[in-house]
């Protein structure tokens, strides 16, 4: 246990427990599976990009990206399952809000067939705001990168 009481060993969670901590659904769920979860200091949630996602229809024909603000969206994911799986103080499941993005910064297109890779880092945390510093990757290379903040709503 670290000295919030949490268990700080690593964790992982597949799309039946991220479904259970994020209220996204398809088309909107934009994370796959994370990998890697550090207590609620940090994760590495993962997305794989297909050519069947329904934004790709239209952005753009024939030389389909994915939306930037859909990387960001991931992350903004990524970091909301990271709060919500350390949360017990709620009688009912909260929700996790987009407060802010800061610092947001695409870097190369992520097409069909990339798997993306999200790593959040908790910045801070104070009461129910949350602070992340956000970076995609595709193999290593950094596509995207972004400050985002989240509040954990009582719903």
């Amino acid at each position: 246990m670290n000295e919030s009481g949490v268990n700080a060993k690593l964790d992982t969670a597949e799309i039946v427990d991220i479904m259970k901590l994020l209220p996204h659904r398809y088309p909107f769920l934009l994370v796959d599976r994370i990998v890697e979860m550090d207590g609620d200091r940090s994760a590495v949630g993962i997305k794989n990009v297909t050519a069947n996602e329904p934004y790709f229809q239209g952005h753009f024909p024939g030389n389909p990206v994915m939306p930037g603000v859909l990387l960001i969206e991931g992350m903004a994911q990524t970091a909301g399952a990271l709060c919500m799986r350390f949360l017990d103080e709620f009688k009912e499941p909260p929700l996790v809000y987009f407060m802010a993005i800061d610092k947001a910064r695409f870097r190369r297109p992520v097409v069909p067939g990339d798997t993306v890779h999200y790593h959040v880092q908790k910045m801070r945390s104070r009461g129910r705001v949350w602070r992340f510093r956000a970076q995609a990757r595709v193999e290593e290379n950094l596509v995207a990168e972004a400050e985002v903040s989240a509040v954990i709503i009582e719903n």
